[in-house]
């Protein structure tokens, strides 16, 4: 993993090839966050670039003593995606297709069964995920596949930590309810990638 305080200092300083490395660095990350609260292919790399391109413009507001660039990054994705989603209501989409066809962990070349539960699995959770509500959503996505602790979530959702745990407790518990508890064990496990 690259030294993001050294990239930035070296973006700052001018060096292009330190920007073109943090760029592409946070892409994917960005990508999916972009992705999981939008639904939209379109809208998630339109938000993601415009994310991606204000931060390393604007680099010199980003405050390494405030908070970590990753987590600045995605406060500002947070803020694109909230403006797309207020044009755009959010569409139903299958998990399967967020996670890219996610290959079995322990067996390199599982059959069409295992695929085929894993995709039904993926799909029942992703669509109780769409179910909540946006700040219920996004603190679920951040928390469980952005693996944000929850002061992080606390600055880029802009609350209190107690609220974003709370938001994180609040669906789990509406998740807990939608779900069987094998669908919850495939939840636990996207928050162990």
């Amino acid at each position: 993993m690259p030294d993001i305080d050294a990239l930035v200092q070296r973006w700052r300083d001018g060096d292009e090839r330190a920007a073109e490395i943090l760029y592409n660095h946070f892409r994917d990350s960005t990508f999916r966050l972009a992705y999981g609260l939008l639904g939209d292919l379109n809208d998630a790399e339109e938000a993601a670039q415009d994310a991606l391109a204000y931060a390393l413009v604007n680099i010199h507001r980003y405050d390494r003593r405030r908070a970590s660039f990753s987590t600045w990054l995605h406060t500002i994705t947070v803020c694109r995606c909230r403006d797309r989603y207020r044009r755009n209501r959010l569409k139903k989409f299958s998990l399967t297709a967020w996670i890219g066809g996610d290959e079995g962990l322990s067996d390199p070349h599982p059959g069409p069964e295992h695929h085929a539960i894993h995709a039904e699995t993926s799909s029942q959770v992703w669509e109780a995920v769409q179910g909540l509500s946006l700040p219920l959503r996004e603190a679920i996505l951040l928390r469980y596949w952005s693996g944000h602790t929850f002061r992080e979530m606390a600055d880029i959702l802009d609350c209190p930590v107690p609220t974003a745990q709370s938001r994180v407790r609040l669906a789990y518990q509406r998740l807990r309810a939608t779900l069987a508890p094998t669908e919850l064990v495939h939840l636990e496990e996207e928050e162990s990638r």
